[in-house]
């Protein structure tokens, strides 16, 4: 029992105060967890980059009614079951305007080799939907198929008769009420015009000048004299003869590509290459693995794509061995290379031919181009 004397005051042992070290350190610890909690909720002008699905052009994909298809098929294929691979890769990003990451999120993506971190303008051009950029991505990859199937029959020796035709024509434009929807663009002062691209270039190095464009329309030739008018176009002063020109071919082989859910151009080369593959006798791959990317048009020049990074992780995750990869990508190439890669650079459909007859023959690898030399 104990027996405390009201007289006698008990003077609790005062507590030592905090260190100045200590109580610095709380308030720091507090401050970073309240704005690790803020930042997670910020808006953020940021999307991420990485690898996406990885599709296999000499194997099947999912249909519009949920059955499996082969991705590419031709009549009369003129093809074996190949043992090995040539993949297409995709690159998924992960944000948009509607939901951007959070800062949590980007900083994990920063410190992946397999992800990027990328401006949202660069990805989501400013006034631009979601579905907007769904719909222009779908267009393009329809084009892909197109001038994939264009540059492999060529390849191969084929005919394919092609033609610029007038999509629209601007209201207020330069060729308002000289030109109409379904004239299809000939010549640009006397000069045959092949493709698209043709038709902006002779156009450009007109600098402004007045122009005669020859067209046909309904199958009747014509010319019209129209004068260019300056606008900006992606940051860039242009002439414009205020059309819209859509690229056609006739193709002699009936070739469907079945790739849902897809969108962009830089599925076009190993698009070709599956459908030479598929036409041609043999397996083109010789057993290899081989994954690449790249644009191509219908006279089959490579061009450039974006997230080459993120699709060389996606490549390697998947198993391949070779990448084939556009020269003009380069650049982002050296340096970023994952173990157990191979990479080949390669400006036209004919090269990377020529990498896959190396490898089908066991011919000499380091004499092909590489984004080192």
């Amino acid at each position: 029992m104990t027996l405390f004397d009201e007289n006698v005051s008990v003077v609790p042992t005062p507590r030592r105060p905090l260190r100045r070290r200590a109580l610095v350190g709380t308030w720091s610890l507090a401050i970073a967890v309240i704005v690790l909690f803020v930042m997670t909720f910020l808006p953020t002008a940021y999307v991420i980059q990485q690898p996406g699905p990885v599709f296999n052009t000499l194997g099947s994909s999912t249909g519009a009614d949920g059955q499996q298809v082969p991705l590419i098929s031709v009549p009369d294929e003129d093809d074996d079951t190949s043992s090995g691979q040539l993949d297409l890769l995709t690159v998924q990003v992960s944000g948009n305007r509607e939901r951007t990451p959070s800062w949590v999120e980007l900083v994990s993506a920063w410190f992946d080799r397999s992800r990027a971190v990328v401006p949202i303008d660069r990805i989501f051009p400013a006034g631009q939907t979601t579905e907007q950029r769904n719909t222009e991505n779908a267009a393009l990859m329809t084009d892909s198929q197109v001038e994939a199937s264009a540059a492999a029959l060529r390849e191969l020796g084929y005919d394919v008769p092609q033609q610029s035709t007038v999509v629209t024509v601007t209201d207020d434009g330069a060729s308002a009420g000289l030109l109409q929807p379904d004239d299809v663009i000939t010549t640009v002062d006397g000069a045959q015009v092949r493709n698209v691209e043709a038709v902006r270039a002779e156009v450009q190095a007109r600098a402004g000048a007045p122009v005669t464009i020859g067209y046909e329309r309904g199958g009747t030739p014509g010319t019209v004299q129209v004068t260019p008018r300056q606008r900006e176009v992606d940051g860039q002063q242009q002439w414009l003869l205020g059309i819209a020109l859509m690229q056609s071919f006739d193709l002699p082989i009936d070739v469907k590509i079945q790739l849902n859910d897809v969108g962009g151009p830089s599925a076009g080369m190993m698009f070709a290459l599956g459908i030479i593959d598929k036409m041609s006798p043999g397996d083109l791959t010789g057993g290899q693995h081989i994954a690449g990317t790249g644009t191509i048009d219908a006279d089959g020049n490579v061009g450039a794509i974006g997230g080459i990074r993120q699709k060389l992780y996606g490549a390697r995750d998947a198993g391949a061995t070779v990448f084939l990869a556009p020269e003009s990508n380069c650049n982002e190439v050296v340096g970023h290379v994952p173990d157990g890669i191979r990479v080949f650079s390669t400006s036209t459909l004919t090269q990377s031919l020529t990498v896959l007859q190396t490898i089908r023959d066991g011919g000499d690898l380091d004499a092909l181009p590489t984004c080192g030399s």
